[in-house]
């Protein structure tokens, strides 16, 4: 029989938030193991700084230029395919809890679902108030009716009712019945943390908040493209405030926060690693742990998401578990992509893959990564676009010209400039290689060019 396939996917966890990674200031015991029993991917790049049109990448295995999600409240067409919907008429069972986002959810609407494989579809887009769909909602004031009508934190709840909890109590409670089933299972967990409101359960950030946490990566933002200086005022989509309005006390604070996050799911992963012990399952079981972006937490003086594609925003963690086939204790770096994970599930599961991704089982020939924000989030009267390459030691991001704003971008190597601080863009000893690699990126997005009507004749 394949492979079950258990898929756990976090929300905007930068790919440094793991103590596997070298972070001695973050507690991720639980995430440290399954690195340790598996492979730690060190080099996993989005497809997209914002997470409907990543997570549309994920499921389609295809780039953003292709499958037409381009910005959060923005639908994926009907006629795209998701990876799940492969498994499910192959004969797996399949589940998700949590959020999806492959279609608008502002304002508490209900997600249009497609025709996604999914017998399980247990939805809650975030722990706010809003649908009456909200799955985990209905599950709090199931085991909590005291709360019906009560003003609340839903980030700082405390950790038995909070939404982590419940996707950990999901994910248990469908591993648990599997074993019922004469079928593989292919189940996602989708985390809402470590995404904004910065908020947790308070006995997690207290451990944090006594600690001295580095401080964010300055960065002064003279030479970089202006776009940044206005995101650093106004953060992604007014949602939060910007950068410039914290104090120092405030992005520690913050921190904190996000790092009790973390280990909140952390703990709940723990949890379900157990529960496929508990099952039996774990060597049968190949599992994934990642999440669709990273979070700038002050870095080069920006907060969240948006208009910029530093490695914090765009480089994500990526843990592959399958004792059967992966030894334990591996670590790649080689550069691979979101749209990976689903060419790997399908080959695992003896299925071919369709879109651009590679098995990641298998040495990969591709040595690039691309990246794509299309306008998502930030108020802006003239549209802001970005694409970015990374190819071996380069980073390529190119900000395509508008009505106001010119032609201008970012280069950077990454070897001798892991941080990102010194922009090349305008070097002239590196005009030579920008050429090249916009060269490269040009060939990289006709290639990939979304060509769906097939040809029926030779004219």
């Amino acid at each position: 029989m394949p492979p079950n396939v258990l898929l756990i996917c976090t929300d905007q966890q930068r790919f440094s938030a793991l103590g596997a990674s070298g972070n001695d200031e973050i507690d991720t015991p639980n995430l440290d193991r399954l690195a340790g029993q598996g492979a730690l991917f060190e080099n996993c790049y989005v497809q997209s700084p914002v997470c409907a049109p990543s997570r549309a990448s994920l499921m389609t295995g295809r780039y953003v230029h292709q499958h037409g999600l381009w910005a959060n409240g923005v639908g994926l067409p009907d006629h795209e395919r998701l990876f799940s919907k492969d498994l499910a008429d192959a004969g797996y069972d399949c589940g998700l809890v949590g959020k999806f986002h492959l279609n608008a959810c502002f304002g508490g609407r209900t997600e249009v679902r497609h025709d996604d494989g999914f017998r399980v579809f247990r939805w809650a887009h975030d722990p706010y108030p809003g649908s009456s769909e909200n799955e985990y909602h209905r599950w709090l004031y199931t085991v909590r009716p005291d709360l019906v009508g009560a003003e609340l934190d839903y980030d700082s709840l405390p950790a038995e009712i909070h939404y982590s909890r419940w996707i950990g109590e999901q994910t248990i409670d469908f591993l648990t019945r599997s074993r019922e089933r004469s079928k593989p299972f292919f189940f996602v967990a989708n985390f809402f943390d470590p995404h904004h409101g910065f908020g947790a359960p308070e006995e997690y950030v207290r451990r944090y908040r006594s600690r001295e946490l580095s401080r964010p990566i300055p960065d002064d933002l003279s030479g970089k493209p202006p776009i940044q200086t206005e995101a650093s005022h106004e953060s992604y989509a007014g949602h939060a405030r910007g950068f410039t309005t914290y104090s120092q006390e405030e992005l520690q604070e913050v921190k904190a926060a996000y790092y009790a996050m973390v280990t909140l799911v952390d703990d709940e992963v723990g949890r379900i690693l157990d529960a496929l012990d508990a099952e039996g399952l774990s060597d049968d079981t190949l599992v994934v742990f990642t999440s669709d972006h990273g979070e700038m937490l002050g870095d080069h003086e920006l907060m969240l998401k948006g208009p910029m594609l530093y490695e914090q925003a765009v480089r994500v963690p990526l843990i592959l578990r399958w004792p059967s086939t992966l030894p334990a204790g591996t670590r790649r770096t080689d550069l691979v992509q979101w749209i990976d994970l689903s060419a790997t599930i399908l080959t695992a599961a003896g299925l071919t893959p369709h879109g651009e991704g590679e098995d990641l089982l298998q040495p990969s020939g591709r040595d690039w990564a691309l990246c794509e924000y299309r306008n998502s989030g930030h108020p802006y009267a003239d549209p802001v676009h970005l694409t970015m390459l990374r190819r071996d030691h380069w980073k390529l991001i190119v900000q395509h010209p508008s009505r106001t704003r010119p032609r201008t971008g970012e280069l950077y190597n990454l070897t001798t400039d892991p941080n990102e601080q010194q922009n090349l863009w305008n070097d002239p000893t590196h005009h030579t290689t920008r050429t090249a690699l916009q060269e490269f990126l040009l060939d990289t997005l006709v290639s990939t060019e979304n060509r769906p009507q097939p040809r029926l004749a030779d004219w």
